[in-house]
Order: C-alpha cells, then structure tokens, then sequence
C-alpha cells in the first residue's frame, strides 16, 4: 500500500516566513530555474526553462550550478520539450521577431550536467504542453506565446507523478511576471483545480491546517 505524500511546487513568488517549516516538511520539494528565495531551504528537483536566455544563462555563469538549491537537488526536469518549440518556431519569429531565440534548446546541457553530477533527468512531454493549451482555452487566454514554467509542472505532476491520496500544494505563485504568459488565464485554471480538490495553496488557511495536522 502507498503512503500519502505532501507534494510541494514552489514558484519564484513571495513565500509566508511560517511556509517555509511546512515546505522543508514536504515529502517532495519542486522549485524553479534559480529557485529565487529558497536560500538553505529543502529542494528534491529543480524545474528549469530549458530554451532561451534563461537556460543559457543558467548554464553559462556558473553559480546556477553551485547555487544552494541545486547543490541538494536530485534531480532536473526540463519543461520544454525540443520538438514542440521547433514546432512553435516559426509562428513565435513571425508574430514576435525579437523573440528569435526562444525556441533555442539547451535540454542536452541539462541532461550533461544531470549526468555529471549523479542527478536523475526528466523531460515534460510535449503532450503535456499540448493538454495546457487546451485547458487554458476554456478561460480565455488571449494571445500569448507559451504557458508559465509553473503551470506546466502543475500538469505534469498532476498526471504523471502524483499517485493517490498525495496532496500537491502551491506556493509562491502570484500568476504574475513575463508578458507573454497568459497569467490571468493560469489563475483561473488554477483555480479551478483547486475547487475540485487536486491542488491546495498555502495561504494562511492552509498554512492553519497544516500546522493543526489536517
């Protein structure tokens, strides 16, 4: 028989100083690219944008690399999947010419540095991208170039590695940053999860329950 698991994903947002007992409790720890505010605190995989400047830069500098977080990781995911960027290419060029390099994949640097380091190594399927886009459909996006990092991990924990009775819980998601993601329309599919009971947030009614044991 499986035993429940607190599953945390932790974004790059504003985390209450009272979460972060609880996120070190968790029984898995997901956070973000340069986990922004994690400092000492628990991470067992770090999410990355694999394509771009962002992935250049984490692979380029160095400190990613040593930094806190990624040091006790045990592993990396990419969110990105190269065919389906190389799919998106030519629409993202010729609606948003100064985003020529979005679609740039680095996931071979990744996977190099997983290896080297003993770290286990996941790719999000493109299917997983593809279920996203649908599912923001239904809350009217508008135009946008790709789903959040975040929104995309909620997907794919949610339909390949959750297992029953675990509970995934958000932090740090203020659906807010880069204008190209539809985050309005990411609120309200969140939200919508949360309301049918496979996603909580930790905010202070939670943070409540957690510490009572519920």
């Amino acid at each position: 028989m499986t035993s429940s698991r607190t599953i945390m994903i932790v974004g790059n947002g504003p985390v209450p100083d009272a979460a972060v007992v609880i996120i070190d409790a968790a029984d898995l720890v997901i956070r973000f690219n340069d986990c922004r505010g994690a400092g000492e605190g628990k991470t067992d995989i770090v999410a990355v944008c694999n394509t771009g400047r962002p992935a250049l830069a984490m692979l380029g500098g160095g400190r990613w690399k040593t930094s806190a977080a990624v040091r006790q990781a045990s592993a990396i995911w990419c969110v990105r999947a190269a065919e389906k960027f190389e799919m998106l290419r030519p629409e993202i060029e010729r609606r948003h010419p100064d985003l020529d390099d979005l679609c740039d994949d680095y996931t071979d640097g990744f996977r190099a540095f997983a290896k080297a380091t003993g770290r286990s190594f996941h790719v999000v399927p493109p299917s997983t991208h593809e279920e996203v886009d649908a599912g923001l459909n239904r809350f009217d996006p508008g135009e946008y170039v790709v789903p959040s990092s975040g929104l995309i991990v909620i997907a794919e924990v949610l339909a390949h590695w959750r297992q029953p009775g675990d509970r995934v819980v958000l932090a740090g998601f203020g659906h807010a940053g880069w204008e190209w993601h539809p985050f309005a329309a990411e609120r309200r599919y969140v939200d919508d999860l949360i309301s049918k009971g496979r996603l909580f947030r930790l905010d202070q009614n939670i943070l409540s329950a957690f510490a009572q044991g519920a």
